[in-house]
């Protein structure tokens, strides 16, 4: 069955640094796009960032450009996000999500995303 499992989150003063990893397994890692949501205490989901199955093209939401960075390892079944330059408004449960199919080459919509991890927590505070 399809698992995705997040790690790396944890508290961090805002300006620091974390990066989240999410290790994948039950499907064809390589051949399906894979994307970072996160929900905010109180806020519904927003799309952080997306990657295709190849890793060859990466999107970001206009919140996190320019300091998150996606990445993956197809060798390894895992996606990253690196985070840099974190804020308080960064706080969140941060989750791996997978494309339902193979023919969607990246989505910003929750909608279409199958299968999602367990979600990792994401504190920024002084």
């Amino acid at each position: 069955q399809v698992q995705l499992v997040e790690s790396g989150g944890g508290a961090v003063q805002p300006g620091g640094s974390l990066r989240l990893a999410c290790v994948a397994s039950g499907f064809s890692f390589s051949s399906y796009a894979m994307s970072w949501v996160r929900r905010a205490p109180g806020k519904g989901l927003e799309w952080v960032s997306g990657i295709t199955s190849g890793g060859g093209s990466t999107s970001y939401a206009d919140s996190v450009k320019g300091r998150f960075t996606i990445s993956r390892d197809n060798a390894k079944n895992t996606l990253y996000l690196q985070m840099n330059s974190l804020k308080p408004d960064d706080t969140a449960v941060y989750y791996c999500a997978k494309v339902w199919h193979t023919i969607v080459v990246l989505s910003t919509s929750p909608n279409e995303y199958d299968y999602w991890g367990q979600g990792t927590q994401v504190t920024v505070s002084s």
